[in-house]
């Protein structure tokens, strides 16, 4: 029976993703914009969405949570939307700042890890790095359990194989390692709860979070990039590339892991907070609180 459910859902994803693809750029994100609008502060999981700004924002109103999550709905409905789209984003309506602080990184011969979040349209980044840059970043994924709509995301997010993906997974995190140490350019969104990780203060509450990214920079001595996503308006979308932050102490020794995470995290909540709409606010990113 399983088998047979992940069948029509990757029939309804493809279906999906080909009515979108025959709509022009615009159209089909202001229809993502639309769906998302109207259904998605319906589901039930927007209850997790709550929970999840009461204890990032407790301050807030009710009114202001629902603008939030609403937006954030339309947002997530363009993501998926453009995802047929993605190489005219990623060519022509994507800016990108800070493309040195990429090339510098590149200059040293080491590698790089380039880490993030799920804010504005974070499909994008790499494809626009190497349609406007020339610059090839791989990309990790968390893998769905259906390997049929596996395959058709990949397809849509490596423009076709172009681009390399790795699956957040043992014999992803090998290969993972294979990119940095060839001198390759990995990209990871560590914004989702990992149950083996460290336990790190995340907007004042502790946050359980995968310490490869730290791990790999530093035994690779590879720079640590922080990347963001802003959707500007509609398609059009901001990459900024931020300087590296600092991993080792200045005598050369290896910085606290958990240490290193906070400065991510704590960067990660600044960018949030100047658009909470578009993070993703739908992930099991703090342990559920008791009732």
């Amino acid at each position: 029976m399983k088998n047979i459910r992940y069948f029509l859902e990757a029939v309804f994803l493809k279906a999906i993703f080909f009515i979108f693809g025959v709509l022009p750029v615009r159209g089909a994100s202001a229809t993502g914009a639309f769906i998302g609008r109207i259904t998605g502060p319906r589901l039930a999981a927007s209850r997790k969405a709550h929970r999840n700004l009461e204890r990032a924002f407790p301050h807030i109103s009710l009114d202001e949570r629902n603008t939030i999550i609403t937006g954030m709905w339309k947002n997530l409905g363009r993501v998926i939307a453009e995802y047929p789209h993605l190489e005219r984003l990623g060519q022509s309506h994507t800016s990108i700042e800070g493309a040195e602080n990429l090339t510098k990184a590149l200059n040293r011969g080491k590698g790089a890890i380039c880490f993030g979040a799920h804010l504005g349209n974070w499909e994008v980044n790499s494809v626009a790095c190497l349609l406007q840059l020339g610059i090839t970043v791989d990309a990790s994924y968390r893998a769905p359990n259906n390997r049929w709509s596996a395959d058709i995301l990949m397809r849509a997010r490596s423009l076709g194989g172009r681009l390399k993906a790795h699956p957040k997974s043992r014999s992803g995190g090998k290969r993972m390692m294979e990119c940095v140490k060839n001198g390759g350019i990995l990209g990871i969104l560590i914004d989702q709860k990992y149950n083996e990780g460290l336990s790190v203060p995340f907007f004042g509450h502790d946050a359980m979070t995968n310490p490869f990214f730290v791990q790999l920079a530093q035994k690779y001595e590879c720079p640590l990039i922080p990347v963001r996503n802003v959707r500007t308006q509609g398609i059009q979308s901001r990459l900024i590339i931020y300087d590296e932050i600092k991993t080792f102490e200045n005598d050369g020794t290896p910085r606290p892991v958990r240490d290193v995470i906070l400065d991510a995290h704590n960067l990660l909540e600044g960018w949030i907070k100047e658009t909470p709409a578009q993070w993703l606010w739908l992930h099991r990113r703090w342990k559920e609180q008791e009732q």
